[in-house]
């Protein structure tokens, strides 16, 4: 499915959307297969002291590492909060 795709679908079917989620799990079971030991702690640790002050779920967390050369690593951290009820 190209990015035009998603755009200009209008209706889609249940068909089509469990393959979408069936590709997201995918894709992150390939990334948690990949990463550092210590990646798994250190998203419960983070979601830890974040619930001290915002009430999140797991799944609003997501924590990759990014090895790019011998020499650099680029630890990603995405964090989504509920929306403000003011």
């Amino acid at each position: 499915m190209s990015l035009l795709d998603y755009f200009r679908s209008s209706k889609k079917t249940t068909a089509n959307t469990a393959k979408e989620r069936l590709q997201i799990i995918v894709a992150h079971e390939r990334r948690r297969r990949n990463s550092p030991d210590y990646l798994p702690q250190l998203e419960r640790d983070i979601l830890e002291v974040i619930r001290k002050y915002v009430d999140i779920s797991p799944e609003d967390i997501a924590v990759s590492l990014e090895q790019r050369g011998d020499e650099l690593s680029v630890l990603e951290l995405n964090v989504t909060f509920p929306e403000d009820k003011r």
